[in-house]
């Protein structure tokens, strides 16, 4: 299915009728019009932010002007043309299985001020956001979340995990492989393309992953007005043999406590690495950093590679966070849009409170892992799943046989089986960036 461009969709006629009987607008926000300092004001608020400086505005407006941006508007406030709640989208794609992609109607910026809580307006922007992704077209829609519990009620739940590492470089000595290619600093201004180039390569090998974009690269590099740490950001990148950049590692170092002056932090922003040879040879870089004592690195691998290569495995810790969260619009859509691990024969009902993928679906997928979803009637349902569960069970991360201790799946015990065998990722889905 085509992309369809979230620019040219209108604010949700029946979120801003139920918003007006509130008494609150529900408007478009024009990303190179006056309103738009105001929106991004209340967005900092919103996550906790300084207000931004002129420079941050324009470079904000940069990235943000191929986003649909929406606001919430309170008139009889003190700052009429500041919205109280904001929400904005674009068109991505999601890696659903190696090699395959499917388009995504990505949300963030999602925030409610304090003063306006408990009035349905996330209620009405959220279910408003789903209505018009689905009356686009799109059958998945995805978010990342900064805090758990808010976004299972609109059917979005967990598909890709991702861990925090933390290595302490003392006792990991080094036993990884010894990659035969050579590492040098690159110039901080040469990020973006650098990073962009090595991430588009892998992205699309790695269910759950998601493009990224000029300004999310900018920000990985230190080059955006906002970044306060900048100017300690360095860059090391990776050529094979053949002299291929193969992997980039972003990264500051910063000083540990007391007057040790070897206990250093060394702090990953990024690192991409087309293959096990760039990866392993960024992580010794990292590791064997002269006096480092810790090295840090958020959005890694559920079960970091990292741990294998060093001599006391305890050495690295990791703690696993939820991370990208999916929500099916459409059933038929999502499930035909990713590759299977073996063939399946089952009849799905979905309960889906908001009514978008709610029904009963007969999906089969055939020797070649391809698979057909069709509607069914009521006669026949092997396995009952809620939206938010099959969301969860979409890039194969999840296993319907645990599901099933929680209620959200149910069905016979070979039914569920042979979900999971189907279902099998043939890699551990992840995320690497935030969007």
């Amino acid at each position: 299915m085509a992309i369809i461009d979230t620019l040219s969709l209108p604010a949700d006629a029946e979120s801003a009728a139920i918003l007006s009987a509130s008494g609150l607008d529900y408007e478009r926000v024009d990303a190179d019009g006056e309103g738009f300092v105001a929106f991004l004001r209340s967005v900092s608020r919103g996550f906790l932010g300084e207000e931004p400086s002129a420079d941050e505005v324009e470079s904000a407006r940069r990235a943000l002007r191929s986003r649909r941006l929406i606001g919430v508007f309170d008139r009889a406030g003190v700052e009429p043309d500041a919205p109280v709640a904001t929400v904005d989208s674009w068109p991505s794609e999601l890696t659903v299985s190696p090699g395959r992609v499917a388009p995504l109607y990505a949300i963030s910026a999602v925030t409610v001020a304090p003063t306006h809580r408990r009035r349905g307006i996330a209620r009405a922007m959220l279910t408003g956001e789903l209505r018009t992704a689905a009356a686009a077209g799109y059958a998945i829609a995805g978010l990342t979340v900064t805090e758990a519990t808010i976004y299972g009620r609109w059917g979005f739940s967990p598909a890709a995990w991702a861990s925090d590492v933390v290595v302490d470089t003392r006792r990991a000595h080094w036993i990884g492989p010894v990659a035969p290619g050579r590492l040098d600093f690159v110039p901080r201004e040469s990020l973006p393309e650098r990073v962009s180039a090595v991430h588009e390569r892998i992205r699309t090998q790695r269910p759950g992953s998601v493009p990224g974009w000029e300004g999310r690269w900018r920000g990985v590099a230190g080059l955006t007005p906002d970044e306060k740490d900048g100017r300690k950001v360095r860059a090391v990148a990776y050529r094979d043999l053949d002299g291929v950049e193969r992997g980039i590692l972003v990264y500051t170092l910063d000083e540990g406590s007391g007057d040790d002056y070897t206990s250093h932090r060394l702090d990953i922003r990024a690192l991409f690495a087309d293959g096990d040879e760039a990866s392993a040879a960024l992580w010794r870089f990292a590791i064997e950093h002269d006096l480092v004592a810790r090295v840090k690195a958020t959005l890694q691998p559920t079960v970091p590679p990292v741990q294998w290569m060093v001599s006391d495995r305890r050495a690295v810790t990791a703690t696993l966070t939820d991370h990208h969260w999916l929500r099916v619009l459409d059933v038929a859509g999502a499930l035909t849009s990713r590759r299977y691990a073996a063939p399946l024969d089952v009849v799905l009902r979905v309960d889906d409170p908001l009514g978008f993928a709610a029904g009963t679906w007969a999906v089969r997928v055939d020797d070649s892992g391809e698979a057909t979803v069709e509607a069914a009637d009521e006669g026949r349902v092997d396995v009952e799943v809620t939206v938010a569960a099959l969301g969860s069970l979409l890039l194969g991360g999840v296993r319907a046989t645990e599901l099933a201790a929680s209620g959200a799946v149910s069905g016979a015990h070979d039914d569920l089986a042979a979900l999971d065998t189907a279902f099998a990722a043939a890699a551990t889905p992840l995320l690497d960036i935030w969007y």
